[in-house]
């Protein structure tokens, strides 16, 4: 009897516990690597409207960033060369992550950048691209994206170089 009882419960433990792993495995969120990069429309720092999508055809860097991280603005200046001397060929987009176009125009001061500087106010941007591969919420954080629109590679933390960049650029695109 205690036999036939302890196998009952083995069996209703196991199904419990595929039960579990399956709704654990259906609720996760799969990693962006590899997939569509989600669209969005962002206010730049010129007033104009940045749409991710119109620029398909083009690789592009997307990095997410605010003026109050030393790390970001650490490579800022990298994403700014990357701009410059691609001429246009890989679009660069930075990312404000929850600041005001005050503080970020602010920061910027009379400089005028290559790149573009994008503000993703409420954050929303962010919470999108974050949701699988950043659970954290941490900055610096890039995505590049090739010119079809498919993410190829995600960089938690900051480039520590230029050279860092180029060469994961160079590995990437």
């Amino acid at each position: 009897m205690a036999s036939r009882m302890s196998k009952k419960l083995i069996r209703i433990t196991l199904i419990i516990a595929v039960l579990i792993l399956v709704g654990g495995a259906l609720s996760c969120n799969s990693s962006l690597l590899s997939q569509k990069a989600p669209d969005f429309t962002l206010l730049t720092m010129t007033g104009a409207n940045i749409t991710l999508s119109e620029l398909e055809g083009t690789p592009v860097v997307l990095n997410f960033w605010a003026t109050t991280c030393p790390a970001c603005v650490g490579e800022l200046s990298y994403f700014e060369v990357v701009a410059q001397e691609s001429e246009g060929e890989i679009k660069v987009i930075a990312i404000n992550v929850g600041q005001p176009i005050s503080e970020v125009e602010r920061f910027f001061d009379d400089y005028e950048p290559t790149m573009i500087v994008a503000l993703d106010g409420n954050m929303e941007v962010f919470q999108t691209y974050s949701r699988s591969d950043n659970a954290r919420g941490y900055i610096p954080i890039t995505f590049l994206v090739d010119s079809e629109g498919i993410v190829k590679h995600i960089k938690i933390g900051a480039f520590q170089s230029e050279t860092e960049l180029w060469d994961t650029l160079d590995s990437v695109f």
